[in-house]
């Protein structure tokens, strides 16, 4: 359980920060901007569910407790060296990407396959959905620099991949099933 007494505690005032681990890094540094990333990709999703009901605002609230877990995941440097913490770290499962990418295929089943790019845009869920998509790729993108540098979850990456990928999927379903999908027209304005 997290309990916080106090919200600023002026350790950060020289532009560094703690990981999980208690390691002291640059706030500018490619895990702090991977991990903050996913804060504003959960920061998106929070948006989009005002526009969201049903199955996919319990989704889109299952999605906001999953980033939750992937930032603790990628604020906690050397996952090799788990099992010297002392208790269980919070990493990103197979099973997170695999449930994933079951709600993926279930909601693919009922689209019909796309015969041109989709515009950002249409309903605002899907519009917000679209920019959940964005951001989470930029988070990817980060974590993939990480992981070139220092020891990431393989599975923290998989993850931020079909969930971008979840987003596009959903943002289509959120424009009555794709039909008012909003479509490229390529070189429709030259």
């Amino acid at each position: 359980m997290v309990v916080l007494n106090k919200i600023y505690t002026r350790t950060g005032d020289k532009g560094e920060t703690a990981l999980s681990d208690g390691t002291r890094v640059a706030k500018d540094s490619l895990r702090v901007e991977a991990y903050g990333t996913v804060d504003e990709t959960n920061a998106t999703v929070g948006t989009a569910r005002l526009h969201a009901s049903g199955d996919v605002d319990a989704a889109l609230a299952r999605i906001q407790n999953d980033l939750f877990d992937l930032g603790a995941d990628l604020s906690r440097p050397a996952p090799e060296k788990d099992a010297e913490a002392g208790y269980p770290v919070l990493r990103i499962t197979d099973a997170q990407v695999e449930r994933l990418e079951a709600e993926i295929d279930a909601m693919t089943k009922v689209l019909e396959p796309l015969r041109s790019f989709v515009l950002p845009g249409g309903t605002p869920l899907a519009a917000h959905l679209h920019v959940c998509r964005t951001v989470s790729r930029r988070a990817e993108r980060l974590a993939v620099g990480l992981a070139a540098v220092e020891a990431v979850n393989p599975a923290a990456v998989r993850f931020l991949n079909r969930l971008s990928d979840w987003f596009f999927v959903a943002a289509r379903m959120a424009n009555d099933e794709g039909r008012a999908d909003v479509l490229w027209v390529p070189g429709a304005n030259r």
